[in-house]
């Protein structure tokens, strides 16, 4: 089944250029050239990629991603776009975008950005997740946590403590086996290291998450369905 992509692009030059070459490259392609349009497109259909142009009518690429990413949308996407300021750059990757092509820009250079992307959101439906709610999800396979798909990053400690929390759902952990599983043989455990780490883990994923009782350690809780 062939990829599909939606490509946003306003300059009909450019996005008639780029739709043949993708086509040709074997891929299917819905074309739009304003926010508005892509916004219903992306909410209608199913689609493996999203390539957007960040300047187009009735909005912008950047309100677009935001908005769609905020949905719950977790599509894989490129901006393309003729900003080049590390500003920029950065609010691309703050609303959500995965990848980031300048204009003007090699034809093969997309297609190469576009085969890594897919690569990698392809090898992420095949790992390991534990579905956390809010948008956030547990990779046991890369040990990374992700929200909406976008990878946070978090000390290595906080993600081996959250690994095993979640490895023991609604069964108490002492900090003794917390220290033996997560510290090294070699490091001194530390209480108060180890209430800072839960502490952030609740700011994220919510306070009610991980309860604790003296005498009893730490749990992580599962809600009932």
């Amino acid at each position: 089944m062939a990829t599909k992509i939606l490509l946003l692009e306003d300059d009909l030059s450019l996005s008639e250029i780029i739709e043949e070459y993708l086509i040709e490259q074997g891929y299917k392609l819905d074309v739009c050239n304003n926010a508005q349009e892509a916004l219903e497109l992306a909410y209608e259909k199913h689609f493996d990629l999203w390539i957007l142009d960040v300047k187009v009518p009735l909005g912008d690429g950047f309100s677009l991603l935001k908005e769609l990413r905020e949905y719950g949308k977790q599509t894989p996407a490129i901006f393309m776009t003729s900003l080049n300021t590390v500003d920029d750059l950065k609010e691309g990757f703050k609303v959500g975008c995965d990848d980031y092509i300048r204009k003007p820009f090699e034809l093969t250079e997309l297609s190469i950005r576009i085969q890594a992307l897919l690569k990698r959101a392809f090898s992420h439906k095949n790992e390991d997740y534990e579905d956390l709610g809010n948008g956030f999800k547990f990779s046991f396979t890369s040990q990374i946590l992700y929200h909406f798909d976008k990878a946070l990053t978090l000390p290595s400690k906080e993600i081996k403590l959250l690994s095993l929390l979640l490895k023991n759902k609604n069964i108490f952990l002492s900090p003794e086996r917390i220290f033996e599983e997560v510290w090294e043989y070699n490091e001194e455990p530390s209480e108060l290291s180890l209430r800072a780490y839960v502490k952030n883990l609740r700011k994220l994923l919510g306070k009610e998450k991980i309860i604790n009782q003296r005498g009893r350690g730490y749990r992580y809780e599962q809600e009932s369905h």
